[in-house]
């Protein structure tokens, strides 16, 4: 994807949407209030609707508006408490002791009811400070609360007039993800692939995708149930998004033995003209998300029709000259990439189609979905809070670290003379998260984002009088700050500093110079104060929770086996049971392979059994591939003979699979006579193979091409393999788990 359309991508993300909004929101008030000379007295409500703005995550439009109620009276309470009291030290340590472990308890709720904790935090170290709030304690508190009474009128306006402008940011962004994805995929088939990089590359963009599918899920199922009539476009949305769900799959079970593949293929140009073709697909896929999130037709930049032509000829003239009897297998492979690149072509010539929102589409297809399968579930039962009151809790144990950062933050700030003390606090509360990697990259980002932020800042105001000028500067400073928030902090701290020192400038530009010296200062010691809480006292490092991560990711994809692989016994496959497993899997792989790439940024001493880890995650990533090939086949209108040999396969898999969690668990198991057990061979299949060969051997490819023993052999190869593999895989992992669990 080039720079050109990495910027359209942003240009039309809710990413920016959200900057705008928020800056919006808070500049326009503030400039009414700046004309009657109110600004000073009024400083809270501008305040308050970027704090309560900062809340609105997304989501099904009631959740979102019920989060910023909620968010705005917690707020009230907080400002009020902590206002009247705030002259009280003990008292003061007391709240911080109460507010610092509930507030970041609540993140046991999810994303959301996290955010809310984290904006009443901000708002009760704000009203710690004689600066911010002044004697009018009450009144403070409401102004502040009418600012994000403002920013829910606004959200709540923009809702309505376009319902729809959130999913289509959101699925644009995730057909985006996706061409990013096949485009690595692509890598693969070039000379002298670099398997760990790919493989690396895969595992970060298949967490990226996890986490907009789940956005996605939430909204467009809710936003349908909230509709009152399902209009066409509501109709077409939900389409490709459950086409990027298979396209999604279809990626995954792409995958070959690649080793073998340029072993028997590197001296032709094949792979290379397969992976070319796979990058252009990219790059399609990626061009249907930029149209999606802009409302705009896409249209293909090439001929993918004449490209696909193109590979199939090559295949079939290669296959011609040099297919023989020994090395026919070789060549099954190849038809299997060939029939992968045709599904997704004719998938993304659909969606291109869908991108004019065409009535006569969603007529074509069955929407029926049970969407509560699909939907993420979040319980707020109080019991799931009074659960986490334990130090075996790291949501508990992290509301523990932020408590007692914030005693020594407030502690530091009594004992020395800073002019902006709270900002130790407020350094403290954004940097501080559950996950040692996130704190510690966050923080990297705050204090190098601060003094260049202030650098820049210190620059502008020398170089720069014109005040039109340096507000035009805050404003795009503003807009930056809060559409780089969520996806690059080191963005986004330059320019909350930035936009901070501008505003102080307008408000008192007599004090700028100690404004400047405070920001750093203050920055800097609360991002050491969080550095060491968060290395030393109760830390919960990610060794300690993966092997729970590997537990869900075997069930999960035991659970997704079990239903794909009944469809081959003679049972009917459940369509709805078989994406909710796959959902599963697909989150399971992903949640693992997030919390391994955390553990890369743990100190070395916290890396325990990297290797193995690292080998269990590239064969869970293999095994759910497998399961989804083998799913494509279940899912296939092709009347396949079932064979008893299929029986045997499964109930020797499931064994295997069993016997991967028994040995996780510690319990006593016979893992090493299951390791040295193979699978029972097909005899249909030698009998197959051996009847191929000689009608190759004797007649040749051509006049053997149109044999019905062909087909059969091909796809029952191919079933046959996959089941093969899957049992191997199982078997590598009990072997890994093995090592992981020897002290």
């Amino acid at each position: 994807m080039n720079y050109l359309d990495e910027f359209k991508k942003f240009i039309s993300s809710h990413y920016l949407s959200t900057g705008v909004r928020l800056t919006l929101g808070a500049v326009i008030p503030s400039l009414i209030l700046q004309h009657y000379g109110l600004l000073s007295s009024y400083i809270a409500f501008p305040l308050g609707t970027l704090l309560i703005g900062s809340t609105d995550n997304p989501g099904p439009f009631h959740r979102r508006r019920n989060a910023l109620v909620i968010a705005i009276l917690m707020c009230f309470l907080v400002a009020c408490i902590t206002g009247y009291l705030r002259h009280i030290h003990f008292i003061v340590f007391a709240e911080i002791l109460v507010f610092g472990i509930f507030f970041s308890l609540i993140g046991v709720y999810g994303n959301r009811a996290n955010s809310i904790g984290l904006i009443s935090l901000l708002v009760f170290v704000f009203n710690i400070d004689d600066h911010m709030s002044g004697d009018a304690i009450l009144r403070n508190a409401l102004i502040f609360c009418a600012g994000g009474v403002w920013y829910l009128i606004l959200f709540s306006v923009i809702q309505t007039l376009r319902p729809y402008l959130l999913i289509q940011q959101l699925l644009g962004e995730n057909f985006v993800e996706l061409g990013k994805l096949l485009s690595i995929k692509a890598g693969y088939y070039f000379a002298k692939p670099d398997y760990d990089e790919l493989f690396n590359q895969m595992i970060h963009q298949q967490v990226i995708l996890r986490e907009n599918q789940d956005n996605l899920r939430e909204i467009i199922f809710k936003t349908r149930e909230l509709v009152t009539e399902s209009t066409n476009k509501s109709r077409i949305l939900m389409l490709m998004f459950l086409d990027s769900i298979d396209l999604f799959e279809r990626i995954l079970n792409s995958q070959q033995n690649y080793t073998n593949l340029h072993r028997a293929f590197d001296d032709t140009k094949v792979l290379r003209l397969f992976g070319t073709y796979i990058s252009w697909m990219a790059a399609e896929i990626q061009q249907i998300g930029l149209a999606v999130q802009s409302g705009f037709p896409s249209r293909s930049r090439r001929d993918l029709d004449e490209a696909f032509n193109k590979c199939q000829s090559a295949f079939e003239r290669m296959r011609q000259d040099r297919m023989t009897h020994e090395n026919m297998e070789d060549y099954i492979m190849l038809r299997q990439i060939l029939n992968s690149l045709q599904d997704i072509t004719e998938r993304i010539k659909k969606l291109h189609r869908a991108t004019t929102y065409d009535a006569s589409m969603s007529k074509d297809y069955n929407l029926d979905v049970e969407a509560d399968n699909f939907i993420p579930k979040q319980e707020y039962n109080p019991r799931i809070l009074v659960d986490n009151l334990s130090l075996k809790s790291s949501h508990f144990r992290h509301s523990l670290r932020v408590t007692l950062a914030l005693l020594i933050g407030y502690t530091v700030s009594l004992f020395f003379s800073f002019g902006h003390g709270y900002w130790i606090l407020l350094t403290i509360v954004t940097i501080m998260k559950p996950a040692f990697s996130i704190t510690k990259q966050r923080n990297l980002h705050r204090i190098a984002g601060t003094i260049i932020g202030a650098v820049s800042g210190f620059l502008i105001l020398y170089l720069i009088k014109d005040g039109t000028v340096l507000f035009v500067l805050m404003m795009l400073a503003m807009i930056s700050a809060y559409s780089f928030l969520k996806i690059n902090y080191f963005v986004a701290s330059v320019s909350i500093t930035l936009y901070v020192l501008l505003w102080f400038n307008f408000l008192n530009p007599q004090h700028i110079t100690a404004v400047l010296q405070d920001r750093v200062i203050d920055t800097v010691i609360g991002s050491v104060i969080a550095y060491f809480i968060s290395s030393y006292v109760l830390p919960v490092w990610e060794h300690s929770q993966i092997n729970q991560y590997i537990k869900v990711a075997l069930d999960a994809n035991r659970k997704y086996f079990d239903i794909v692989a009944a469809k081959f016994t003679g049972k009917n496959l459940d369509i709805n049971e078989l994406k909710v497993t796959r959902k599963d899997a697909i989150i399971a792989l992903a949640n693992l392979s997030d919390n391994f790439q955390k553990m890369l940024s743990e100190p070395k001493r916290q890396q325990l059994k990297m290797e193995e880890y690292h080998q269990f995650v590239a064969t869970s990533h293999m095994m759910t591939s497998y399961i989804a090939s083998l799913s494509t086949y279940a899912q296939s209108n092709v009347q396949t003979q079932i064979y008893a040999e299929f029986e045997m396969m499964i109930r020797q898999i499931d064994k295997q699979f069993q016997v991967a969690t028994d040995v996780l668990d510690r319990k006593q198991n016979s893992a090493a006579e299951i390791g040295r057990e193979s699978l029972p061979q097909n005899q249909k299949l030698v009998e197959l193979l051996t009847v191929r060969k000689k009608e190759i051997k004797e007649m040749g490819i051509e006049k053997s091409a149109q044999s019905p023993a062909r087909k059969a052999l091909s796809e029952l190869k191919t079933i046959n393999g996959l089941f093969e593999l899957i049992s191997t895989i199982t078997i590598d992992e009990i072997k890994i788990l093995q090592k992981i669990s020897t002290n």
